[in-house]
């Protein structure tokens, strides 16, 4: 019974933590993004985050992204400074090729800083991918 379950793996989407210029507050930020890095869309995209240590945790957020077309991104939120020094959990499912897909995405903490960051592709900007 157990062997014929199957449960599909999570390929070509991606969490990154961006860090970009806020025009309207003249500051950076770091904003967390999903990729989809597929070939086809993924549908139905929820993403649930949280942040957590030891004895800390923040408050549970949900999101409903909807539809992240092939080869495309779109942002999650804003993450505060204060919630890098925690550990931060993304939690994603979605819907592609008539299967439902979910992921947990972690950013250990104090991981997400500037000495960490890479070119996020897609974004083509500065950022950290979760693992």
């Amino acid at each position: 019974m157990k062997k014929d379950i199957e449960i599909p793996v999570v390929k070509d989407v991606h969490i990154a933590i961006i860090r970009e210029w806020n025009e309207e507050f003249l500051n950076k930020d770091w904003n967390a993004y999903i990729i989809n890095d597929r070939d086809t869309a993924i549908e139905m995209t929820m993403v649930v985050s949280k942040g957590y240590d030891d004895d800390r945790k923040t408050s549970i957020m949900r999101h409903g992204i909807g539809v992240v077309e092939p080869k495309s991104f779109k942002k999650i939120e804003v993450v505060q400074e204060d919630v890098l020094a925690l550990n931060n959990e993304f939690y994603v499912t979605y819907y592609a090729d008539n299967k439902l897909y979910e992921k947990r995405f972690v950013f250990e903490k104090n991981t997400v800083n500037e000495n960490n960051l890479v070119t996020i592709p897609l974004i083509e900007k500065d950022g950290i991918f979760a693992k």
